[in-house]
C-alpha cells in the first residue's frame, strides 16, 4: 500500500496573515478540497495539551469494565450522546459492523432554547471527573478551528467569508472518541471501519494512536494517509459536497486492520464532526450548477439529511 502525503496548509496564514497570505491559504485549501477532499492543517489552534489529556482520559474510559461502559449507552439517543458499544455502527450500504466502540459529546447550547430531541444533554462519566470538562474544552477548540476553515471555504465559494457562521452557531456538531480494540482472532475482514464518507460539513481529526486510515484517490486506488506531527487532518463531508453540487469532494475513506504482529495493539482516534444547525438548507449553490456540472441533489435541510444518514448507518431505527 502506497503512502500519500495530503496537502499541508497553515491556518495561521489565514487568521493572522496579510491579504496575500490569506488569499494563498484560501487557494490552497480550495484546491485540496476540490482535488482530494483531504488536507493537513498546521497551527490549527487546538491546544496539544488538551488533545493529549483527552486521549489519556479516553483510554481510561475504554479500559472500564464492559458493564460499566454499557451503563452510559442510551438507545433513544441514537448514538449521539454517550457510549455506543462494539459493533453497533456500520457504513452506509454495508451490513458488516465496524470493529469499534465510541463515545460522543454534543453541543452545549448557549444563549437560546433549542429542542432536546436535537440537542440532548451530554452524559457525565462518573468514574473520570475530568472527562466531561476536558472533552467540552476540546469540543470548543475544534469548533473554533472549524469555523475559521469554513470562513476560508466560504471565500473560495464566493458566498462571503462569514456565510457559515450563523449556520454553525450552536450547530449540531459531535466530538467522537473511538476505540478499536486489539484483534484476538482471525478477522472476517481486513477492515476495522468500512469504506464510507462523513455526513457533516467538515471533519477535523487529531492524530490517531495507530496507523490505518486510508482514502481512495482519483485513480480509484486505496492510499494510506500520512500527516506531519502536530497537524490535524481535515476532510470534506457529504453535507458540504451536496451544498457545492460536488465541487468540493467528500472522499471515501476507511480504517484497515494492522499487520498481524500488531494485532495486540489498541487504536484510538478523536474526530470532530462539524455539523450546522438542523434548519440550514443544503440546496446546491446556484454558482456550482451549470451545463458541465448539472444539479445532482434534491433539496434538503441538514436535519433531514442527518436523520436519513443515521438510519442508514444503523444508529437510528
Amino acid at each position: 500500500m502506497s503512502l500519500t502525503t495530503i496537502p499541508i496548509v497553515d491556518l495561521n496564514e489565514f487568521i493572522n496573515g496579510n491579504a496575500e497570505s490569506k488569499h494563498k491559504f484560501v487557494e490552497e485549501l480550495g484546491k485540496a478540497f476540490e482535488e482530494t477532499g483531504f488536507v493537513s492543517v498546521k497551527n490549527h489552534g487546538v491546544p496539544a495539551e488538551k488533545i493529549n489529556k483527552f486521549y489519556e482520559l479516553v483510554e481510561s474510559f475504554f479500559s472500564l469494565p464492559t458493564d460499566a461502559k454499557r451503563g452510559y449507552e442510551i438507545p433513544e439517543y441514537a448514538g449521539q450522546r454517550g457510549y455506543t458499544s462494539f459493533g453497533k455502527e456500520h457504513a452506509k450500504g454495508s451490513d458488516a459492523p465496524d470493529l469499534k466502540e465510541f463515545w460522543q459529546i454534543g453541543q452545549q447550547v448557549e444563549g437560546e432554547e433549542l429542542s432536546k430531541a436535537d440537542y440532548p444533554d451530554n452524559i457525565k462519566v462518573n468514574e473520570l471527573p475530568d472527562f466531561d470538562e476536558v472533552g467540552s474544552q476540546l469540543y470548543k477548540a475544534f469548533e473554533q478551528s472549524g469555523k475559521n476553515l469554513l470562513r476560508a471555504i466560504a471565500i473560495h465559494l464566493g458566498i462571503g467569508e462569514f456565510y457559515f457562521d450563523q449556520h454553525i452557531r450552536n450547530g449540531n456538531s459531535i466530538l467522537r472518541a473511538i476505540h478499536y480494540p486489539p484483534i484476538t482472532q482471525e478477522p472476517k475482514s481486513a477492515i476495522r471501519a468500512e469504506a464510507h464518507e462523513d455526513i457533516n460539513l467538515i471533519t477535523l481529526l487529531v492524530g490517531a494512536s495507530a496507523e490505518g486510515l486510508q482514502l481512495v484517490n482519483r485513480q480509484n486506488q486505496w492510499r494510506d494517509i500520512t500527516a506531519p506531527e502536530g497537524c490535524i487532518v481535515v476532510n470534506v463531508g457529504d453535507m458540504l459536497q451536496r451544498f457545492t453540487n460536488n465541487k468540493l469532494r467528500s472522499t471515501t475513506h476507511r480504517v484497515v486492520n494492522p499487520s498481524r504482529e500488531k494485532w495486540h495493539t489498541h487504536r484510538y482516534s478523536i474526530p470532530f464532526f462539524l455539523h450546522p444547525r438542523s434548519e440550514m438548507r443544503l440546496d446546491c449553490l446556484p454558482s456550482c450548477v451549470n451545463d458541465q456540472n448539472p444539479l445532482a441533489y434534491t433539496p434538503s435541510s441538514a436535519g433531514e439529511y442527518l436523520d436519513e444518514r443515521l438510519r442508514e448507518i444503523g444508529l437510528k431505527k
